[in-house]
């Protein structure tokens, strides 16, 4: 009889877990879309914090706060977490700008990161700059000329109409073309998109040369600053980054504005047509250097099984933004939906077999340099590939950084051995559109710091919403911008996903170790 009730509860045992974790799984279902609290957490890191521009006073209060909230939740050892040598910071204080004669515009502009100021308010001519000029013939031709006055290239930025919506969502045939990549084929893209990307490389080196040569020569003669614009810049939406270095060692960089083309243009036009302009401008900006490390916030939910709690499941996104406002869709929405995740199991008590780890990256913006400061000095340097104790510990990381948009799956990065369990994991969040799993890659953001040395890092496939039309590094990326459904959605898959992974009996599959590499990505 013992022995017949024992062969029972080896067939009922396995049920009655899968119970169990169908269970778990509706009530992280209900706490992450009936009791969110998502949006209090982006409103803290944005509205709160200011621009997270990374080293600046806004990076540093929505550590703070980070650190704070993850503590009171529960988590474990929740630190700021040092990773290596950033440089300044830099917080824009005050800016001003309008056309002054021939009549009085306000223009719509924004001064690039890490550019100086005008030391008070500058009334300044606009002189032309020819844009086929070479470095040499630059300083041949402008020299002597540049005395407080405002520059600008003599080209127009052509206006193009579009039809589109601003508003971009996957449709079932794209998804559909996703899962049904070839990956001879990708890679064969990937081959030609790697030269493409070379080329662009090599051009974007030259311009900004030239741009350094031009800012010299400005700075040495007395110039006011450099107005520039894109053909992005439209409709009152500005994309802007960075004019100048944040390195430790760097001079003080002439000050550079990004201007919406409407105005930029109004401005050449007048110029070419004889009609002297002048700007009325005032920036005062602010470099720190008190505090020129760089920084991630890391903390975890302790694994409670005694043979696997020292691998790692982990997941990310990064919490620097651009300064043109408060980074609300890049991304301070990865950040809230993470740390909601965590936020989710800790609520529902969930005890993990394997150790859940968040990390809040510094730096992403300047060249993913938070996460690949942390996976060097946790797991293996890409550079040398000497693989740290931990790497072999470690099981998976998940990343959130392409807007507010919902997920709908999961790239692979080509790591087809992981698509099954990836693919089951997503199964229970079907109803919520979480389908689709693509062999091909994406990238520009911190997974690849993960992948780069053999190690499961995935990022998700997210609808665009209005990331590449309106907010991404623009001055449009505020708070009005989230879409709270669907972060309430994507916290809720997040969180399932961890969930599951941090209590099965497999880790996920790698790809093969990849050689050392010094490459930028």
């Amino acid at each position: 009889m013992r022995k017949l009730t024992f062969v029972l509860w080896l067939f009922i045992f396995p049920a009655v877990l899968l119970a169990q974790d169908a269970a778990v799984l509706q009530q992280i279902k209900k706490e992450g879309l009936e009791n969110s609290q998502v949006m209090d957490i982006a409103f803290h890191l944005t509205e709160k914090s200011g621009p997270r521009l990374m080293n600046s006073p806004g990076f540093y209060r929505a550590m703070d706060y980070s650190v704070k909230q993850l503590k009171e939740w529960g988590l474990d050892d929740v630190k700021k977490d040092e990773w290596g040598d950033f440089g300044k910071g830099w917080e824009l204080k005050k800016f001003y700008i309008a056309m002054e004669s021939p009549w009085y515009k306000p223009l719509i502009a924004f001064p690039k990161a890490w550019t100086s100021g005008t030391n008070g308010l500058k009334t300044a001519s606009v002189i032309l700059i020819d844009p086929e000029a070479d470095s040499t013939a630059l300083v041949t031709k402008y020299r002597g000329k540049l005395a407080g006055k405002i520059l600008a290239m003599d080209k127009m930025i052509e206006y193009e109409l579009d039809d589109k919506s601003d508003l971009v969502r996957y449709s079932k045939a794209e998804l559909d073309s996703m899962a049904s990549i070839q990956l001879d084929k990708k890679k064969s893209d990937d081959s030609e998109m790697t030269e493409r990307r070379k080329k662009w490389i090599q051009a974007w080196r030259d311009a900004r040369k030239k741009a350094e040569v031009l800012g010299n020569l400005a700075r040495e003669e007395g110039a006011v600053a450099i107005i520039s614009s894109s053909p992005r810049n439209h409709d009152g939406t500005v994309f802007v980054q960075q004019g100048g270095s944040h390195a430790s060692d760097a001079p003080e960089n002439f000050l550079d504005i990004a201007m919406a083309l409407e105005d930029y243009n109004m401005i050449v036009r007048l110029v070419r047509a004889n009609e002297p302009v002048k700007l009325g401008l005032e920036v005062a900006s602010k470099f720190y250097t008190d505090q020129e490390k760089g920084y991630n916030v890391v903390g975890e939910i302790t694994g409670t099984d005694k043979k696997l709690k020292d691998e790692v499941v982990m997941i990310g996104g990064h919490l620097d933004s651009w300064q043109g406002s408060v980074g609300a869709t890049d991304n301070a929405a990865g950040a809230a939906v993470m740390m909601e995740a965590m936020r989710i199991l800790k609520k529902l008590n969930i005890k993990p077999k394997r150790t859940i780890r968040i990390g809040l990256w510094g730096g992403e913006e300047q060249g993913i340099y938070g996460s690949r400061g942390y996976v060097s000095k946790t797991f293996a340097d890409r550079k040398d590939m000497k693989l740290k104790p931990a790497h072999e510990k470690f099981d998976v990381y998940f990343n959130l950084d392409n807007g507010t948009g919902r997920i709908n799956g999961i790239y692979l990065q080509e790591n087809v051995a992981a698509h099954n369990i990836l693919k089951k994991w997503l199964a229970p969040f079907e109803d919520l559109g979480a389908t689709t799993i693509t062999p091909g890659n994406t990238g520009g953001t911190d997974h690849l710091s993960f992948d780069s040395v053999g190690l499961p890092g995935f990022q998700f496939i997210q609808d665009e919403v209005e990331y590449n039309s309106r907010t991404h590094h623009s001055n449009m990326d505020s708070y009005d911008h989230l879409v709270e459904a669907d972060l309430k959605q994507a916290a809720t898959v997040i969180a399932g996903l961890i969930y599951q992974a941090a209590i099965s009996d497999q880790k996920v599959p790698r790809k093969e170790l990849p050689k050392a590499q010094n490459s930028e990505w």
